[in-house]
């Protein structure tokens, strides 16, 4: 058994009260407020009389533009005004380099941007003159001195409130100290790291080393090391801190069958590139990446160059050298890696481009050795965050944690759990007919019925044979023996005559109905190519095969008002690109017929894969999700007694977001409600979803199915919705500077505050709810804050909930508050267990407390079993010895192997009930420990009830309303105007 490590460390910095503040001087340029009236008229010219005027100059083109051509320079979203505690500025330069944008190089970018504002011939005599505005009076840059780090704090929150130029300031100048060290010695070799710019909407700091090759199959894969600077705050605390995060980042350099690289289709695709000399004439070279993308030209019919957004700046610019040919790099990628004369670029790797040889992430041994490299460019006055202690006020495992199986006792163990499943499954069934007004008939258990949706034999075997095992049932349900004329008799199964399996049980009779999947419902979707746009071809597409789907169903005896369960076997291998997955119309159909559903992979066996060999354990897995969604859940059972009201509930929001280039081409945002009621019976529970049409808790399952329709909108609302999301795209879009997905895009500022309030509107009704027994209510910081603008840190105070503009309340005395916040955008940092005796640094978990710190914990995991495998000392970079086992003393790099370290959560009890004897470390731990599902083989990476919230999402798929059941078959309604967030009003889509 390896070392239980009893301390971690975290890769936060924090400045030291005592210490004089950290100012640095810049040179700065305002955006002129001379210009704004005159480019507000050009680009408003041409545009609908009913269409809302801009608000403010779009420079969003002129931005990107000028972060790829000049990276030094640091540019601050378009025309900033005055931020609490200094003026802000547009464009901000170290003072000690040369000045970025030399005079005609700026002149000339000023006249290609706005020419782009209106290029239109009609309007060249009024484009002449706001030109000539422009030129006559450019601005200039101003010296200026920041403070990076000195920033107020909330009252009486008591939260540090950063300038917003200080996210991008403190953070580019750290960076900047970090890539002035002396290299990093590796152990195979020195890596020396360039910053790379940020967009104005991309807070933080980057920093990548030269790319490295690692041979592997034949092939040689590159990558780099990355390095992330952040600044953020915490709940609670009036200092800022910032965030040291390091991993890997990897280049894309394999051509598939066509000779190119694969760029998927409908986003750009980053690129860093490293000119020999600067882009712009006359400016100072740069030691920077410059970053621009590719992105395919519908007109050209090819890809084309773009900057942030644009691609017609970079085509009109007189540059000193051109960028990359397109069609060279896509064919001939490794030509343009590594040390070689003429511009060098790197392609960045994304997981939807295939597989790759170098293996993600880093190891926590070598994440410290890397993060205290880095260190030594923290100047005087800033200090590591003070190290988390581990709590002590219970044990750290819930009581009803998950035995582990030996070879001795697995049978018992498996048993045990079967019986506790059908337990379950009948109180399921219970809970749904009183839901419809019916009494379970007594003495007698009640009937689930299943349904198994196949393709192949061998899938279909395992599967009844998993349902065996996952239920402990005994027997064969009925099955025809083992025979050719069984075979047939599984194949010949029609709707309405399937292959019917039965099993009793003193608690549950299962029924399973076995269909196999034919008539085309599981290929490819038939997307008509000729229908423009787009968008309408997919939704005809999807519409079609929902309706399939749900008419089999109701055909074979589906009834939408009670929920049941379909485990459905698709081939994700043969289907020709994403956009012709069924599996989302597949979903939307069951729903329609009243299933919820599970989806398996038919078993394959190819060159590179192999997919027969792990089929018992899919077809097992493959069971037990999905009776998790029929509400099949094990709720763990907190250890700290009496510091908890007894019968305490559990309750989650989630806010489901959908982007337009989603799987059914449109965007919308539904939120969400959970709530787990515990049981009678040692860890057992009752899952809920909030309806918030009919104001009421309803069963996990038709909460699930009932999202289907909440999703839904009308043809009209899609029609008026798409010019609107074309203008936000081109005003909104941010940049991609990495293989991560860009962020949902937001509504218009016009529409973001009546979206906020509707959601907010929701979060009331919930709360209402949950007076009437005590309950602890989780919120999620990146998911929920946006909309449920109160859990933000400025916002937020201690033992209050407020959900508007009014003062926030104290909460009802049954209500407590949990807000959770993970990794996403660096905002929990990264962190490793220390103080091994051979000085390892490794993994540890459990819930640590802050020195001083009575509201804010942090919850760390153990390793998941597919990482087990996987030593904390794996080194990316250089050879290492096995410490032990067969191969102890032989030589061995990790490359190729995938890194994984649990995620800080960090656990802020915003409202609780001190006076009535509340311990915040108490509920902290009961939220810690819902992380450790006993029906789990792993640890969640988020508490129960917002694991639950968030595996809603599956089930909110925007479609036109249009796609309605209404045939006599499946006894479906026509469904009335889809509903919003205050059960009144349609939908509102981004």
């Amino acid at each position: 058994m390896g070392f239980t490590y009893q301390r971690i460390r975290t890769a936060a910095y924090l400045p030291d009260p005592a210490a004089a503040p950290l100012r640095v001087g810049y040179r700065a340029m305002p955006f002129p407020e001379e210009w704004r009236a005159g480019l507000l008229e050009l680009s408003t010219l041409h545009r609908a009389q009913d269409a809302a005027p801009h608000l403010s100059v779009p420079t969003y083109r002129l931005d990107g533009v000028l972060q790829t051509l000049a990276p030094e320079l640091i540019v601050r979203p378009r025309p900033a005004q005055g931020t609490p505690g200094g003026a802000d500025y547009w464009l901000y330069a170290p003072m000690d380099s040369p000045d970025p944008l030399p005079g005609p190089a700026f002149s000339g970018l000023l006249s290609v941007w706005a020419h782009s504002l209106r290029p239109e011939p009609q309007y060249a005599d009024r484009l002449r003159h706001v030109r000539d505005e422009l030129l006559a009076r450019p601005p200039a840059w101003q010296q200026v001195e920041a403070d990076l780090l000195s920033c107020p704090h909330t009252d009486p929150g008591k939260t540090a409130v950063p300038e917003d130029r200080q996210y991008h300031l403190a953070t580019d100048w750290l960076a900047r100290r970090i890539a002035a060290l002396e290299p990093y010695d590796s152990g195979a070799g020195a890596l020396h790291f360039r910053a790379i710019p940020r967009g104005p909407r991309q807070k933080g700091a980057e920093l990548v080393s030269q790319p490295l090759p690692h041979e592997a199959g034949g092939h040689v894969w590159w990558y780099s090391v990355l390095i992330t600077v952040t600044l953020h705050t915490v709940p609670f605390d009036p200092l800022p801190r910032l965030h040291l995060a390091t991993g890997i980042r990897r280049w894309a350099t394999r051509t598939g069958k066509s000779g190119r690289l694969y760029l998927p289709p409908g986003r750009a695709t980053s690129v860093h590139l490293l000119p020999r000399i600067p882009w712009l004439p006359g400016a100072p070279a740069s030691s920077r990446y410059a970053i621009a993308r590719l992105g395919w030209d519908r007109e050209s019919r090819s890809h084309t160059w773009r900057a942030g957004d644009s691609a017609g700046l970079l085509r009109t610019l007189t540059l000193s050298q051109p960028f990359p040919d397109p069609e060279q790099l896509l064919t001939s990628p490794e030509e343009w890696i590594g040390e070689s004369a003429g511009v060098r670029a790197a392609v960045v790797h994304r997981d939807d481009m295939g597989k790759h040889g170098v293996g993600k992430g880093l190891m926590p041994h070598q994440r410290s050795q890397l993060t205290a490299w880095a260190e030594q460019a923290l100047p005087e006055g800033l200090r590591p965050a003070p190290e988390p202690r581990r709590s002590t006020l219970a044990p750290v495992a819930p009581l009803n944690r998950r035995t582990k199986t030996t070879k001795t006792n697995r049978e018992s163990v498996e048993a045990e759990e079967a019986q506790a499943r059908r337990s379950e499954l009948a109180s399921v069934q219970d809970a749904l007919l009183r839901h419809r007004g019916q009494v379970p008939e007594p003495g007698r258990p009640p009937v689930c019925e299943l349904r198994l949706l196949w393709q192949s034999a061998s899938m279909r075997q395992e599967a009844i044979a998993a349902l065996v095992w996952g239920l402990g049932l005994k027997g064969n349900g009925g099955s025809p023996e083992q025979s050719q004329a069984s075979a047939r008799a599984f194949d010949d199964a029609r709707p309405g005559e399937p292959v019917i399996l039965e099993w009793e049980t003193p608690e549950v009779t299962v029924r399973l109905r076995c269909l196999p999947l034919i008539g085309g419902l599981a290929e490819d979707l038939a997307i008509d190519t000729e229908v423009r746009p787009r968008r309408q071809a997919v939704s005809d597409a999807l519409h079609d095969r929902r309706m399939a789907v749900a008419a089999v169903l109701a055909r074979d005896g589906a009834d939408p008002g009670h929920p049941t369960l379909a485990l459905v076997e698709i081939d994700f291998d043969v289907f020709s690109s994403d956009l012709h997955d069924p599996k989302h119309a597949l979903r939307l159909g069951c729903a329609d017929a009243g299933a919820v559903t599970q989806f398996v992979r038919v078993p394959r066996k190819a060159k590179g894969y192999n997919t027969e060999k792990d089929v018992t354990h899919r077809a097992r897995q493959g069971w037990l999700d999905g009776m998790r969604q029929l509400g099949v859940r094990v709720l763990p059972e907190h250890s700290v007694g009496e510091l908890l009201p007894a019968g305490l509930r559990y309750a989650a929001l989630w806010m489901v977001k959908r982007r337009k280039d989603g799987p059914t081409r449109l965007a919308g945002t539904v939120p969400v409600a959970i709530r787990l009621t515990p049981g009678s019976a040692r860890g057992a529970a009752r899952v809920e979803g909030w309806n918030d049409k009919e104001h009421c808790w309803v069963p996990y399952p038709m909460f699930l199915i009932g999202l289907v329709k909440e999703a839904e909108i009308t043809d009209s609302d899609v029609a008026a919705l798409i010019p609107q999301q074309r203008a936000e795209d081109a005003t909104e879009s941010g940049t991609d500077s990495g293989d991560q997905r860009t962020e949902p895009l937001w509504p218009s500022p016009r529409k973001a505050e009546e979206y906020r309030k509707r959601a907010e509107h929701f979060v009331q009704r919930v709360l209402r709810s949950l007076r009437d027994a005590p309950t602890l209510l989780f919120g999620h910081a990146q998911n929920t804050r946006g909309h449920w603008t109160w859990l933000q840190n400025g916002t937020a105070e201690p033992d209050r909930i407020g959900t508007g503009t009014l003062p926030a309340p104290r909460p009802h005395a049954t209500l407590r508050l949990i807000r959770v916040r993970d990794a996403a955008g660096y905002e929990t940092p990264q962190w490793w267990g220390t103080g091994a005796p051979d000085g390892i640094n490794g993994i540890a978990s459990g819930l640590w407390t802050r020195p001083g710190v009575s509201r804010v914990f942090h919850s760390t995991t153990e390793k998941p079993a597919q990482f087990t495998a996987s030593s904390v000392e794996a080194d990316k970079l250089a050879p290492r010895r096995f410490k032990q086992g067969p191969r102890k003393g032989e030589l061995t790099i990790d490359t190729d192997k995938p890194a994984w370290t649990p995620a800080l959560l960090e656990l802020t009890v915003l409202s609780c009930h001190p006076e009535a004897g509340d311990r915040p470390e108490a509920l902290a731990l009961a939220a810690h420990q819902l992380r450790q599902a006993p029906d789990y083989g792993a640890s969640l990476a988020l508490p129960l009830p917002l694991h639950l919230a968030r595996l809603a999402e599956e089930y909110v798929l925007p479609t036109s309303a249009r796609g309605n059941l209404d045939t006599e078959e499946n006894d479906a309604s026509p469904a009335a105007e889809p509903e919003g967030f205050d059960g009144q009003e349609p939908l509102q889509l981004w």
